[in-house]
């Protein structure tokens, strides 16, 4: 089984458990226009935190994102793909494969996209301390700012795998913790046909979701063009997650849903 399954795999089983304790209500959230840091609570008892998974908005705009922890041989097709539909992306980058593949860092900043920070060495973040988090984070962050230049604020954890104080220590160190509510499930390799239902069929499509890719899945590339060219036949504005997320003024539902809320 090749890492990118055996990473997957474990991801999709904390997912089914994080949902399984996620609490059905929300407490509100108000940040000042000055903050310059996300709060991200969801609580009856204000104790369970969530990152964004999607959205709330009348716009129909949704984010494509792509993870990159691994190999590097198709970022080209997907840059150009992008660019011959006039589409900005969101790419998450480990630190290792920023140091590993600098000029397809480079091109893809060149190129508009959002870079956010996957962490220096994809651990599994609930299970080190806040300071080794906080350590992760600022690696990553310096080898893309030392690359690019860019000052990356959106953060998305290995395997998807998150608790209160990792939101926490990514709020601390100025970072929106960022998840998806669409998994093309591109890491299965499931044929090309598959991963085009995945996603444009997917029940929760809707306005300000987030569609999870990676950088070096078998069939992406393939199906990069179908699937975005369906995605604007079905009326969505595709937009960076810069574009999308909301940066104040905001809580979080039950369902890691970001809703605007009046400033007081």
């Amino acid at each position: 089984m090749n890492f990118l399954k055996v990473i997957h795999i474990h991801k999709k089983a904390v997912m089914g458990v994080i949902c399984g304790v996620v609490l059905l209500s929300a407490a509100t959230v108000t940040l000042p226009p000055a903050a310059a840091k996300v709060s991200a609570i969801l609580t009856a008892n204000e104790e369970r935190k969530l990152p964004i998974y999607c959205v709330d908005t009348e716009k129909p705009q949704i984010s494509i994102s792509f993870d990159a922890a691994w190999g590097a041989d198709d970022t080209d097709d997907l840059l150009r793909i992008l660019e011959e539909n006039d589409v900005k992306a969101t790419f998450f980058l480990c630190g290792y494969w920023v140091e590993k593949y600098p000029e397809e860092v480079k091109r893809i900043a060149e190129a508009g996209h959002d870079l956010g920070n996957h962490s220096a060495t994809h651990p599994h973040m609930s299970q080190i301390s806040s300071e080794e988090i906080a350590k992760e984070l600022a690696d990553c962050h310096r080898k893309v700012k030392d690359l690019t230049g860019i000052e990356m604020d959106l953060f998305r954890p290995p395997f998807g795998e998150y608790d209160n104080h990792v939101i926490e220590t990514a709020t601390e160190n100025g970072y929106y913790t960022i998840q998806w509510d669409i998994d093309s499930l591109d890491w299965k390799e499931q044929g090309p046909q598959a991963e085009i239902n995945q996603v444009l069929n997917h029940k929760h499509l809707g306005n300000g979701s987030i569609v999870l890719f990676h950088n070096d899945a078998k069939y992406t590339p393939e199906v990069l063009d179908t699937i975005i060219k369906g995605l604007k036949e079905k009326g969505f504005e595709l937009v960076p997650l810069s574009e999308l997320i909301l940066r104040e003024n905001f809580e979080m539902d039950h369902e890691g849903r970001q809703k605007s809320v009046s400033a007081s």
